[in-house]
């Protein structure tokens, strides 16, 4: 794992690295570069690589509406999983929560992800709530960690 490499995007071409792995492994939510800049002011984001390969990235949400809960998203792009990026993502995401005083964790996982739920489902989360935003057809899936 010493290849991998996880940065936090500080500019429009990290943004836009995030940007692909979410609007990859989220085909159903698209997310345009101002959404994400927008994202990166409330969320902590990070981008990995392998060597200059773009993997995966992160999202951390902090405590808010529950002050004691943090949602940990790890991203993996499909011809990359399986070699335990996800896994550095997961606890660096998890790590960062804890230091942002969450003491429960949440993630969020659209249905038709099944590597992402079975990931989620692996390392402790039980599924809270399945639901369709409005104008989606294929439901988001509200994991707690227990």
């Amino acid at each position: 794992m010493s290849d991998l490499r996880i940065t936090q995007p500080d500019g429009d071409a990290g943004f836009a690295d995030w940007r692909h792995v979410h609007n990859a492994v989220i085909p159903t939510h698209v997310l345009s570069l101002d959404d994400v800049r927008e994202r990166a002011r409330r969320n902590h984001l990070e981008v990995a690589y392998v060597g200059d390969v773009l993997v995966g990235c992160s999202t951390v949400r902090p405590p808010v509406d529950d002050p004691s809960t943090a949602t940990v998203i790890a991203r993996v792009l499909a011809a990359h999983r399986g070699r335990g990026f996800g896994e550095e993502l997961y606890a660096r995401g998890l790590r960062r929560a804890r230091e942002l005083g969450a003491e429960a964790v949440e993630t969020v996982v659209l249905s038709s992800n099944e590597d992402g739920l079975r990931f989620a489902l692996k390392h402790g989360f039980a599924e809270t709530e399945r639901y369709l935003l409005p104008g989606d057809t294929t439901p988001w899936i509200d994991l707690r960690l227990s």
